[in-house]
């Protein structure tokens, strides 16, 4: 719970990033996994990289008794299972490249059914709006214009402007 005093120092210092209000909450979810970096579950796409993390996500690090190297645990659904086992050195190599040393020695594979789990990533882009397309009026304010790129881009420029005032 903030303080006065917590919500005065804080206006005082504007506006703060939604990562830095969640970076507690999503450490200790990480640690209670077994990860000590939290960059690995934040930025799997980039430490993976794209092919690879399209077909598999960290789940948890488990850390041997007294021994060097821990087990990353991934899952996969079943059909591509058998392609994250060819990539298994791999992916070890990239984690182990974004702790800094070798952390993690073995790789275990989870498989799961393609649909069911609630851990779904979800899309982070957003969706492309249709352009409007220029109507006679638009074409008629771009008409003057010799090049044919920039005649089209500015009749749908008017176009969108026209859409966008419409009420």
């Amino acid at each position: 719970m903030q303080t006065p005093a917590d919500r005065k120092t804080r206006r005082a210092r504007g506006f703060v990033a939604a990562a830095d209000l969640l970076r507690d909450r999503i450490r200790a979810a990480g640690e209670s996994r077994g990860f000590a970096a939290t960059k690995l579950l934040t930025r799997w796409d980039e430490v993976a990289g794209p092919t690879i993390a399209a077909f598999c996500r960290p789940v948890e690090v488990r850390h041997a008794k007294g021994g060097i190297g821990a087990t990353l645990t991934v899952l996969a659904t079943g059909a591509v299972a058998p392609l994250v086992e060819m990539r298994k050195l791999e992916i070890i190599e990239r984690v182990n490249a974004c702790y800094g040393y070798n952390a993690i020695a073995r790789l275990r594979i989870t498989q799961t059914a393609p649909k069911g789990f609630a851990e779904v990533a979800a899309p982070f882009t957003p969706a492309r709006r249709a352009a409007a397309a220029p109507d006679a009026a638009a074409q008629a304010a771009a008409s003057g214009i010799s090049d044919t790129e920039l005649r089209l881009a500015l009749a749908t420029l008017a176009a969108n402007v026209q859409a966008k005032s419409k009420p």
